[in-house]
């Protein structure tokens, strides 16, 4: 499977950004997408993820409220607005692709991952 990311950018503080996610290939085996982030010197870390057929969706606790992550699976695209946007949301922001049941927390758990985009966000 392949997972083009795009929409990054660089935006001012209380901005909004929208990413998006295509996979293609053996699309039939998606478990679950979800979008990860690192920042320079620290790990890589959830932002949100959700089931491909049902509606388990989880997110981590500093964007609760401000990003919603949604999909469209006819595109096999999942997606990312970001809103009220804060410095410390500054990261390289990747999405990833689980083929299998398992944890949508962990970074160890998904199969593949897209080539990451760059979301800045200045005070």
């Amino acid at each position: 499977v392949q997972l083009q990311a795009s929409g990054g950018g660089l935006v001012q503080a209380g901005g909004s950004l929208r990413l998006s996610c295509t996979a293609s290939g053996r699309t039939f085996r998606i478990y679950a997408m979800g979008w990860f982030r690192q920042a320079p010197g620290k790990e890589r870390e959830l932002v949100a993820s959700m089931h491909w057929g049902g509606s388990n969706i989880v997110y981590e606790d500093s964007v609760k409220g401000r990003f919603t992550i949604s999909k469209d699976n006819v595109k096999n695209t999942v997606y990312l607005q970001m809103t009220s946007l804060k410095p410390e949301d500054t990261a390289a922001y990747y999405c990833a692709l689980a083929q299998s049941p398992r944890s949508l927390r962990e970074a160890t758990q998904y199969d593949d991952w897209g080539q990451g985009t760059q979301v800045t966000v200045s005070s």
